[in-house]
């Protein structure tokens, strides 16, 4: 199997993981449940699910108004495709 595949499902993993997080962190949220911590959702973004933090965001509209959120998951989105690109092309 080529490497940028195993780096493929990789991030579709940890995207799809960090996605249901922020689904979680929402409905807990709403509730008054005791929550899942700013720095674990950041960090499942940063390395590697970032497509499922924006997506996340977008549809549970959770945490938008944070731009640090933003510039985080933006950063990390930027930084995974780069990565994808140099591997897929041995850059």
């Amino acid at each position: 199997m080529k490497p940028y595949l195993f780096y493929l499902i990789y991030i579709a993993l940890v995207s799809l993981i960090t996605f249901v997080l922020y689904g979680a962190d929402k409905r807990k949220s709403v509730k008054g449940e005791w929550r899942i911590s700013e720095k674990t959702l950041l960090g499942m973004g940063f390395i590697g699910g970032a497509a499922g933090a924006v997506l996340g965001m977008k549809t549970f509209h959770h945490k938008t108004k944070h731009w640090y959120f933003w510039a985080i998951n933006i950063f990390s989105l930027v930084l995974h495709i780069a990565g994808f690109i140099a591997i897929a092309f041995k850059i």
